[in-house]
């Protein structure tokens, strides 16, 4: 079964934004627990640093998760994002 695995990194710039902007955080959780909710987000993972993350994406090819991570609120904030197509084996 493909999956598509995301890797996100937030600019320290960003950060700051982020942490000074709760309205900021509670927008980018509405789309992750709408992604779950939906089926999309199989597991939603945030870096012990609180500096990036990791979704894991069912359900959705390539192109749709590229247009699903822009839409996001912390998207601006962003210096780094990696897609990775996976095979789930077990």
């Amino acid at each position: 079964m493909k999956r598509i695995l995301v890797s996100i990194t937030l600019s320290p710039e960003g950060m700051g934004t982020i942490k000074a902007t709760p309205e900021l955080q509670q927008a980018e959780m509405r789309f992750i627990n709408t992604w779950k909710e939906e089926g999309i987000l199989e597991s939603f993972f945030i870096t012990t640093k609180r500096t990036g993350a990791f979704l894991l994406f069912n359900n959705a090819d390539g192109n749709r998760t590229k247009e699903l991570i822009g839409g996001l609120p912390y998207f601006p904030y962003m210096s780094k994002v990696e897609y990775f197509e996976l095979d789930k084996q077990f």
